[in-house]
């Protein structure tokens, strides 16, 4: 089952993709019963919208995205790093998260923008201390994550805030699919057509499971909360003009255009 949240003339919502039909539903990170073994959809009106008739918006809207470092072995090589004993987890902020379709923009602070294709892991209900086995329990569905870093910024700083946190550094969707197994999924970044990352999911040194398991012991985990599961090697940079793609085996494509920040005041 896709699920997506749209824009439409008529307002905003979720629904399931069919096809090009979305069947508008009730927000489904609203549900919470703590015994119900999966998702079931509340339909809302009577009416399939189109499509392509609606605005994509991110399908949920985390409270935080945990981000993880070095989880794949070839990426771990790419950056002249060890394999981690235990997940290296980083916070990406809420604020940085970008529409399928919508524009990233190059800040002027960092000369070098980086590509980082991943498979997304959204959480379903609240959780804390869960179990590795357990974990389907409460994982929603799988998207896919661009996890956009100012690769200077992160060398300079050594931490990962900034590099990692600044407004539309972290597009995710088209939607979240719900059914589907993470062991072994093709993960792929194109930038203007050519291929600049290809890895799949068994190759994560820390998988699916273990990675809820590990967060869930630092961190209560909420519906709607994304988990960004790593980056294969082959990261690369991104310049004005450039569009790229992310694509996960069994989901679909991401895909985003890039632009330099006019740096507009906000108020």
């Amino acid at each position: 089952m896709r699920i997506v949240r749209y824009r439409h003339e008529s307002g905003s919502g979720y629904g399931i993709l069919t096809g090009d039909r979305i069947a508008p539903v009730k927000d489904p990170f609203m549900w919470s019963a703590p015994d119900a073994p999966v998702y079931r959809p509340e339909p809302v009106g009577a009416n399939d919208l189109e499509l392509a008739a609606v605005q994509l918006l991110t399908p949920c809207r985390p409270s935080k995205i945990v981000c993880i470092g070095v989880n794949y072995h070839a990426h771990a090589a790419e950056m002249g790093k060890a394999a981690p004993a235990e997940p290296m987890i980083f916070l990406k902020s809420p604020s940085a998260v970008l529409n399928h379709g919508g524009t990233i923009l190059r800040p002027p602070d960092s000369e070098r923008v980086d590509h980082e294709a991943e498979l997304g892991v959204v959480i379903g209900r609240p959780c804390r201390h869960v179990p590795a086995d357990r974990a389907r329990e409460v994982i929603f569905g799988y998207t896919c994550v661009n996890d956009v870093t100012a690769r200077d910024l992160q060398r300079k700083d050594v931490q990962f805030s900034r590099a990692k946190s600044f407004d539309t550094f972290c597009p995710f969707g088209p939607w979240i699919e719900t059914e589907l197994d993470p062991a072994d999924l093709g993960v792929e970044a194109r930038v203007n057509g050519e291929i600049r990352q290809s890895g799949r999911t068994r190759d994560l040194i820390h998988d699916v499971p273990k990675l809820v398991a590990f967060i869930s012991r630092v961190m209560t985990l909420m519906p709607g909360d994304v988990i960004a599961s790593g980056t294969p090697a082959g990261v690369g940079p991104l310049v004005a003009g450039d569009r790229v793609e992310i694509t996960v085996e069994g989901i679909g494509t991401l895909a985003n255009v890039v632009e330099n920040d006019p740096v507009r005041m906000l108020i």
